[in-house]
């Protein structure tokens, strides 16, 4: 897998410090001791994002900012196996919710008292953490006594929180909107005049519905952002490329994950029989598969998402969103404050 060079936190890095700034003045100016800041963090998988995030951890918790901090993902809000497993069961018909990823796949409850347990410096806070080679793949919570502490006794409260993953910051449409792109989506797919590269055609309406009714439930979290960075990329496409030199790298060096059955079943909702030859091609060229991570299937929700964030996921308020464009390379192209 080529090497992922940050060039990503130099524009990020002083965006979050004068937000945190404004933050403090906010409060400061009351007479009131400021809360600790929330910063959201959304990447299209495979840009970088996790270079990005283990850069500004540190950055941010070193002199001369020494703000301790506390990264989450929201991976580590995956539905426990069982739970996963019921839902799986009971929308048997619907292909993007039979494994981890999509909205409505995360304990979004579990995500809220963890949010307001933070916000309130709470002590001896426990953070969720997800084991995603669990079940050959398909991924289980780990027991609550494995989960890291923080604001422990001795500690210096948190004072920042960084979360990120690849649907952190999504809003719900309306559903007349959703209709109105699957339909934009499913004429494209079914012309003969086009070739269709995504996915959102190829699903029927009422599993898409589903989803973004359940995105709903997550505004609690982005609600709560003070900032919001948003890794783009000039052509979403890019994120199948980069997400199979990510497994094939994760393979080589750790040997667990999905089988290459596991894997075509996990697509086969919502994949044309073409792309299922040319995955299969793909699993038996990394060795064993893929993770039930969501990298294809959760191309439906880019194609449906994409263009809000892009305009901003905080509405009329200016200022509060940074956008980075990288290109094929991972490298930024364009930086933009929305």
């Amino acid at each position: 897998m080529p090497e992922i060079i940050d060039d990503k936190s130099e524009h990020c890095v002083p965006f979050i410090i004068e937000r945190i700034k404004q933050h403090r003045r906010q409060y400061e100016d009351r007479g009131e001791k400021p809360p600790p800041f929330f910063v959201g963090l959304n990447g299209v998988q495979g840009a970088g994002k996790t270079t990005l995030v283990t850069t500004l951890s540190k950055t941010l918790a070193s002199p001369p900012h020494s703000l301790p901090i506390v990264v989450l993902s929201i991976d580590d809000l995956y539905l426990p196996h069982s739970e996963q497993e019921a839902l799986a069961r009971s929308h048997s018909d619907n292909p993007l919710v039979q494994h981890r990823g999509q909205p409505s796949t995360h304990d979004i409850d579990l995500g809220v008292r963890l949010f307001d347990a933070l916000a309130k410096s709470e002590a001896n806070i426990r953070l969720p953490s997800y084991d995603k080679s669990a079940y050959s793949g398909s991924g289980d919570r780990r027991p609550e006594t494995e989960w890291e502490t923080v604001n422990a006794e001795g500690k210096p409260p948190v004072e920042v929180v960084v979360f990120e993953g690849w649907c952190v910051g999504f809003r719900p449409l309306d559903d007349k909107e959703v209709e109105r792109k699957w339909r934009a989506a499913q004429a494209e797919y079914e012309s003969k005049d086009a070739e269709y590269q995504g996915q959102l055609g190829k699903l029927q309406l009422l599993s898409v519905l589903f989803v973004n009714a359940k995105l709903r439930e997550y505004d609690a979290l982005t609600d709560r952002f003070g900032a919001f960075m948003h890794i783009d990329a000039e052509d979403t496409q890019y994120v199948y490329d980069w997400r199979l030199e990510q497994e094939a790298a994760l393979r080589a060096a750790k040997g667990t994950g999905m089988t290459g059955e596991q894997v075509v079943r996990f697509v086969n909702g919502c994949e044309s029989s073409q792309h299922m030859e040319h995955l299969r091609f793909i699993v038996l060229r990394i060795g064993h598969g893929l993770h039930a991570d969501g990298s294809f299937a959760d191309y439906p929700a880019y194609e449906l998402y994409t263009d809000q964030l892009r305009n901003g996921t905080f509405g009329d308020e200016k200022d509060k969103q940074l956008r980075l464009v990288v290109g094929r390379d991972r490298k930024v192209k364009e930086v933009v404050k929305i």
